[in-house]
């Protein structure tokens, strides 16, 4: 590993602890070593039926014009990330990959500006939503372990969706005269709960399986030892807020859970280092708030409504760790993440009566019943003299590695 990567590396470890400790230093830096300027987020997804096409042209000619006057362009480089569902291909096979035909003119003009500014193209590729949305499509062909129904085009093989998903672009812009443009995956994983085929043991084979795959730097078909410039895996935590839309599994794609604990062992490629757990997380106390076995139930579901339109719920739908825990378990489940959710505050757990706090773990299986953590802040003067300390040796350790890798 050169200097270089060597100063790329320590700069990412120390800005996780940044970010942890002064957020507004952290804020100072990015605004200092942005590299990419991304132009909205999948604006091409076909769901959106073409309303947002006639917006990104100009949109990133403006962000251009820009960093152009900040004298900033040579070094701050504007992408667009699209959903793989921005190109298709005739019978599954990847070397008829092109653009969909509504969206020829755009790309065209879009791949023409990153050539010419010397940006990659941003591509999100989701192995799991293929499986998701298609009852027909072969599960092991997702995972990167092998397949009994390989795709065969030409004198190509593809034994996972992942190959032959980012040959089916490499084919679509090699059609607009761009074959040889750098690609970087946006976003790639797998949820772990919320769906059929949303798991734990899902989720670590196929993340575990894409970083070994990408660190072989064996490349795809059409383009052999060449991986793409980069790979963000998605994401770090979890969301519990986030719109259920396509499906509750979207609120599970993060390889560590809301307390920062690691839902799974996954080795990064750092040798033989694998995920660890956030340190001195101090949780709530250990009670919970479940059904009260005393009372009738049969009014509960306006409670439930207003619980689980606050907390997440995601967990209890089909397909999901919570989904076979019968009623009184839904219910207390929905009370529980409710009253967590409020600092397991007295009257989170009312309910009308239908409420009680246990200190006996309600948790069953696979489906645990969460409890909060307490949201310490970093307010004290100490902690900002120790962040600003921090700061110093991390601008100094950069400085001087940065100096050595040129």
């Amino acid at each position: 590993m050169c200097l270089k990567h060597l100063w790329v590396v320590a700069f990412k470890l120390w800005l996780v602890f940044l970010m942890k400790c002064c957020p507004f230093w952290v804020l100072l830096l990015l605004l200092l070593i942005i590299g990419y300027v991304a132009i909205g987020n999948e604006p091409f997804l076909s769901s959106y039926n073409g309303q947002y096409l006639n917006l990104v042209i100009p949109a990133i000619t403006n962000i251009q014009q820009s960093l152009v006057k900040a004298n900033l362009a040579g070094y701050v480089k504007i992408v667009v990330p699209c959903n793989a569902d921005a190109y298709e291909s005739s019978g599954g096979l990847p070397s008829q990959g092109v653009f969909r035909s509504e969206l020829t003119q755009i790309i065209t003009q879009l791949v023409q500006f990153l050539n010419s500014n010397g940006s990659p193209f941003v591509v999100n590729i989701y192995p799991f939503l293929s499986l998701y949305d298609n009852g027909d499509f072969p599960g092991d062909y997702a995972f990167f372990q092998g397949t009994t129904h390989a795709v065969t085009d030409g004198s190509n093989v593809y034994t996972n969706a992942f190959d032959g998903n980012y040959d089916t672009l490499v084919s679509a812009l090699g059609k607009l005269g761009y074959g040889q443009m750098p690609i970087v995956i946006g976003e790639i994983g797998w949820p772990s709960d919320g769906a059929v085929g949303a798991n734990l043991t899902a989720a670590r084979v196929f993340n575990q399986g894409l970083v070994y795959h990408i660190a072989s730097n064996k490349g795809t078909p059409l383009r052999p030892n060449v991986p793409p410039m980069d790979v963000y895996l998605f994401g770090l935590l979890d969301e519990g807020a986030k719109s259920t839309l396509p499906g509750n599994f979207e609120r599970h794609w993060g390889i560590f859970s809301f307390d920062g604990q690691a839902k799974y062992s996954l080795n990064l490629g750092l040798g033989n280092k694998e995920l660890r757990n956030a340190r001195n997380v101090e949780y709530l106390p250990s009670r919970w708030c479940v059904a009260n076995p005393l009372r009738d139930l049969t009014n509960v579901v306006n409670h439930m409504k207003i619980a689980c339109s606050v907390a997440d719920c995601t967990t209890l739908n089909y397909g999901g760790s919570c989904n076979e825990i019968g009623e009184k378990g839904n219910i207390s489940y929905a009370f529980n993440s409710y009253y967590q959710l409020r600092m397991q505050d007295s009257q989170s757990c009312e309910f009308d009566g239908l409420g009680m706090v246990t200190f006996l773990d309600p948790s069953v299986g696979d489906c645990h019943f969460l409890v909060g953590v307490i949201d310490k802040g970093l307010n004290s003067s100490a902690s900002q003299t120790t962040c600003q300390s921090w700061f110093l040796v991390l601008f100094l350790i950069l400085h001087w590695t940065f100096l050595l890798s040129m």
